[in-house]
């Protein structure tokens, strides 16, 4: 009986091998997070330019695929050793690269670009708002706290000595020497007081210098500060950033571009952080690719930055696929389909805000 049983099952499972058999396995995408390009939802699904572009793709295809999230690093590694059959993301095509595997027909064609703080307020609200900023009043209230200090030891010396100009009450001497000590740094010297003690004669001394070069400390302070404000707000372009420190991301296009042109810079982990520390006035610019810069400013709120029109350093982004895949052909073709419909900058567009 059994062998009844066996015999009869055996067509069946040879029928169930060859439909197996032909049917392909699902392609392995493989994918890194790089917003606008390549973003998971909240769901745990998968959207973004490059994602659209990659389903468009594979139904052109009717090709099933499952998606390999990857860190950046695995993803190139793995599309050059063939365990991945695609790399779907924001890959600059470089000649290195091109070595190593192989590129599709370029979908996205994007370049270096600059943003730096937004313009500031101008005209006189503007400059009555900057003097009654806690800032400006600390500088006064200290600066106020130390003529006191100066004019109460002087004081102290001249209020037996000279009479006459610092002597009344204790409320009368201090503020007649606060007074002196305030024309004395900053070197009126009207001449209405003097101390006439030997003491008080050498405070005034001591003073006098100290006051040269608190008043040139002071004065070299706001200039330095007005020339770095306005250094933010000179960068018109890739030539002015020589006098600039400028933000970027290690490992990047951009870092490579910032070195090769000895252009000062600091590298910071992402995209954020490096927008947030030219927001924030640690850095004067950020240099990155346009369209991540686009999307990245579109979620910094109230510390939106500037983006300069034009780009540099012009690049090219594509997908990668193992070298001498037989992919590479019809994906080029359906990527070409694709990028010359009419959805194609209604999905630009969608993430990016603009074209």
């Amino acid at each position: 009986m059994k062998r009844w049983i066996s015999l009869l099952a055996l067509p069946l499972l040879l029928l169930l091998a060859s439909q197996a058999a032909g049917q392909p396995e699902p392609i392995k995408v493989g994918i890194t997070t790089v917003p606008p390009f390549v973003m998971e939802t909240d769901s745990g699904e998968w959207e973004g330019i490059s994602i659209d572009l990659w389903r468009q793709v594979a139904d052109g295809l009717d090709q099933e695929y499952t998606f390999v999230p990857l860190a950046f690093s695995d993803l190139l590694t793995q599309v050059e050793s063939g365990q991945v059959d695609v790399a779907v993301g924001a890959l600059t095509m470089t000649a290195e690269r091109e070595a190593a595997f192989d590129f599709t027909h370029p979908f996205y064609q994007t370049g270096l670009s600059i943003a730096v703080p937004p313009a500031p307020e101008q005209g006189l609200l503007a400059s009555l708002r900057a003097l009654i900023s806690w800032q400006f009043m600390s500088v006064v209230i200290a600066l106020g706290g130390l003529l006191l200090a100066v004019g109460f030891v002087l004081w102290l010396f001249e209020r037996r000595r000279n009479p006459e100009q610092f002597g009344g009450t204790a409320v009368q001497g201090i503020g007649a020497s606060f007074w002196w000590a305030a024309v004395t740094m900053t070197t009126v010297g009207y001449g209405d007081k003097a101390p006439v003690s030997l003491a008080g004669r050498m405070v005034a001394l001591v003073w006098m210098f100290a006051g040269l070069i608190m008043v040139a400390s002071f004065t070299a302070a706001i200039t330095s500060s007005l020339t770095v404000s306005n250094l933010q707000y000179q960068i018109q372009g890739p030539d002015d950033l020589n006098r600039a420190n400028v933000a970027t991301i290690a490992n990047t296009a951009s870092e490579q571009y910032l070195q090769d042109q000895r252009i000062r810079h600091q590298l910071y982990p992402d995209l954020t952080s490096a927008m947030l520390s030219v927001a924030n006035g640690e850095t004067d610019a950020v240099v990155y690719d346009r369209a991540l810069l686009q999307y990245r400013n579109l979620q910094l709120g109230d510390k939106r930055l500037t983006l300069l029109p034009g780009v540099f350093q012009q690049q090219l982004y594509g997908l990668a696929l193992p070298s001498g895949s037989s992919l590479r052909g019809p994906v080029s073709e359906q990527i070409l389909e694709a990028t010359e419909s009419s959805g194609w900058k209604d999905i630009v567009r969608r993430y990016l805000g603009r074209d």
